[in-house]
């Protein structure tokens, strides 16, 4: 998204992230097993530390994307595929792999996740419309025009009320 397009702030404070990436371990709980974790990074690297955490899951890898340059979405990037040890565990096609991420927001992401690991398990805390399909798991809805304001982005500081903000 643009930082030109209209956009509905929807800011998380850090307990509210915690509740939400715990209910989705509570989620995932019985969805298993899994034999690793992968935190899609950057914004999946929390909940997955508390996903592993709730579900004693130990073998934990990275995929690291790039298609964000602060607001702006730009050309996806895979800057680290799957370890080779992972890659192992979940075979050709994933089986048995956990994806952790923190939002699916029109699935571009998520398609390269399952063209690597197409039997792969997929989550998010957070789904939007255009994402949500290609997700396995998720916790909460947001509309396609909402922006996520995640506690490691922000400060505190005032908000004014929404009617003040033209919304």
């Amino acid at each position: 998204m643009s930082e030109n397009a209209a956009q509905k702030p929807f800011p998380v404070s850090w307990d509210q992230f915690h509740r939400d990436a715990r209910a989705l371990a509570w989620r995932l709980n019985g969805a298993g097993p899994f034999r690793a974790l992968v935190a899609v990074t950057r914004g999946g690297l929390v909940p997955a530390a508390i996903v592993a955490r709730e579900l004693g899951l130990r073998v934990i890898d990275t995929l690291c994307v790039a298609s964000y340059e602060h607001t702006t979405q730009t050309e996806m990037r895979v800057l680290k595929g799957l370890s080779e040890t992972v890659t192992r565990l979940g075979g050709d096609n994933g089986e048995g792999l956990l994806i952790v991420d923190d939002l699916v927001d029109t699935g571009r992401t998520a398609r390269i996740i399952r063209e690597t690991a197409p039997k792969a398990h997929i989550a998010a805390v957070y789904a939007k419309p255009m994402g949500k399909p290609l997700v396995d798991t998720f916790i909460t809805e947001v509309s396609q025009d909402t922006w996520i304001f995640f506690p490691w982005d922000t400060g505190l500081s005032f908000q004014p009320p929404i009617r003040e903000n033209g919304a």
